[in-house]
């Protein structure tokens, strides 16, 4: 089981901090020991912690697409992630690693926020999409895998982990 985190600022351009990142992912360290992955872009940041089941050396996190305009963290596991692999690799996609992670950035190039309904699997996910300044949080339909958000200050904060929150949400007080 991963971890995943991250930030978006709804007001402004301002970008978290990695402090702030770190604080929340390192709140969740074992869900993920085995390493820790960020993004920053702007007004968003996203974080990873990682436990290494499938691609045990290509497979860190944050996942991006083949020009890097869409970004991922992700925490779960997709059960038919072979089966939508081989279908986008005869649309075209190139993948860079042998993870499920990366069908997720692929599928969401190809159905945008409907990606979901082609997932067979428990996961929690936060996906950027830089061209259209666009956050998607997602999580399988039975909620096996936890996603919590707030918005407070005019940000927007989630986690894997209602703790992830508190150790964010602790500094502003």
């Amino acid at each position: 089981m991963c971890g995943i985190a991250g930030i978006i600022n709804l007001k402004d351009g301002t970008p978290p901090s990695r402090n702030e990142l770190e604080g929340m992912i390192h709140a969740v360290h074992h869900r993920g020991p085995d390493g820790y992955g960020f993004f920053y872009h702007d007004k968003l940041g996203l974080a990873h912690a990682r436990l290494s089941i499938i691609d045990l050396i290509g497979g860190d996190q944050p996942i991006h697409n083949e020009d890097q305009s869409v970004q991922v963290v992700f925490n779960g596991e997709i059960f038919n992630y072979l089966e939508l692999r081989a279908q986008l690799q005869k649309k075209g996609h190139r993948f860079y690693t042998h993870s499920d992670t990366e069908v997720i950035v692929h599928l969401y190039e190809e159905h945008e926020e409907e990606f979901v309904n082609h997932l067979n699997g428990q996961f929690a996910i936060a996906l950027w999409d830089n061209t259209k300044q666009k956050l998607l949080l997602a999580r399988d339909r039975a909620g096996i895998r936890p996603l919590f958000t707030i918005e407070t200050g005019g940000r927007l904060y989630f986690a894997s982990e209602v703790k992830s929150l508190f150790s964010s949400l602790v500094r502003l007080i």
